[in-house]
């Protein structure tokens, strides 16, 4: 089953293994490329189609880069497959609805420019949800040209995750996005996430991923204009597959303990070390958290960063509870309805 047609689109055995023997010799397969709404494209053993979208979404919601099990006449989806990761955020608005971003991807570039934009803070949500999807990160520092000292960013960005590959380039040169080559081989996957304007988009030509729309950089502030507007797949001379995503400014991230943990492990060594386990960290005797925040052993920003975090998950996991009680109370009202029409039917 794993043709290298299919291989060229990311197929793996791990897609592969989901399949029963019947399948495997009369499967047609097909990854969602792009979601327009009503119709999802997908790309297959036979090139690029569409589908409507109830014909797609038979089972549950898409995102770019999942693979579909369709029907012989290739029209229907009769599985979506398990997936090998997802990266998701808490969409707009008060309550925390999730909002998939991209599925089975490899490797996640998180892309951050040498201006105004580079935010430790922002970058380190990228990584939470990175690795909370089980990817691996990925930190590209572009427009080096506009920094005095890439070297002390470098440093910086290294120390926010431990083995975190940082590389610094001009996204503009080829030659200089080959340093990425290693993530982007046969069979790969990779995202690209970032900001708007710090060079997504030119570093999807670099890599060879095809003309995407590109915007200049606001003089004023050094901030970008959005120009990649949707989720999209596209094919890599290095035989490896890149999603180009639409730039954001600030996202909450949604179900994302394991990430932040992960993140910040080394803040959760020191609050582990406080003589006593509900310490509050303020003026309690033993705690290690104020000591270290005094001596330096522990940076105050990145304190704070995980602190905002922590909060932001126990506030969406509120507001999961509320909404699943307002739904639980919703079918309560509406089986006592059905009941009392029964009742009044004589059904009973």
């Amino acid at each position: 089953m794993t043709t290298p047609t299919l291989r060229a689109i990311g197929w793996n055995t791990f897609f592969e293994d989901q399949l029963s023997e019947a399948e495997l010799g009369s499967a047609v397969l097909a990854r969602v490329s792009a979601h327009h709404g009503s119709q999802v494209a997908l790309v297959g053993e036979s090139g690029e189609f569409r589908l409507p979208v109830q014909s797609a979404e038979v089972f549950g919601k898409v995102a770019v880069g999942d693979w579909l099990l369709l029907n012989d006449t290739g029209d229907r989806a009769v599985r979506l497959l398990e997936r090998q990761s997802l990266l998701s955020r808490k969409a707009a608005g008060e309550e925390a609805k999730p909002q998939m971003i991209v599925a089975n991807v490899n490797t996640v570039f998180i892309v951050s420019s040498c201006n105004e934009d580079f935010n430790l803070s922002r970058i380190e949500r990228y990584l939470a949800m990175t690795l909370q999807a089980g990817a691996t990160p990925v930190l590209v520092l572009t427009k080096a040209d506009l920094c005095e000292d890439t070297d002390a960013l470098s440093q910086r960005a290294r120390e926010l995750h431990a083995g975190l590959p940082v590389i610094v380039m001009d996204a503009r040169s080829a030659e200089q996005a080959s340093e990425l080559a290693a993530w982007c081989g046969a069979g790969q996957s990779v995202a690209l996430l970032g900001s708007s304007g710090v060079g997504k988009s030119t570093l999807a030509n670099a890599l060879g991923a095809g003309e995407l729309a590109t915007g200049g950089i606001r003089e004023k502030d050094g901030k970008g204009r959005h120009t990649t507007t949707s989720r999209s797949l596209h094919l890599l001379p290095t035989g490896g597959v890149l999603v180009d995503n639409p730039g954001v400014r600030e996202f909450q991230l949604r179900d994302c303990e394991a990430g932040v943990a992960d993140l910040f492990e080394d803040v959760l060594e020191v609050i582990a070390a406080c003589k006593f386990s509900d310490c509050a960290h303020e003026a309690e005797p033993g705690c290690a958290v104020r000591a270290a925040l005094e001596s330096g052993a522990l940076d105050e920003r990145r304190y704070a960063s995980y602190l905002k975090l922590q909060e932001e998950q126990e506030r969406n996991a509120r507001t999961l509870a509320k909404r699943r009680e307002r739904e639980q109370a919703k079918s309560r009202s509406y089986k006592a309805a059905i009941d009392r029409k029964r009742r009044g039917r004589g059904d009973e």
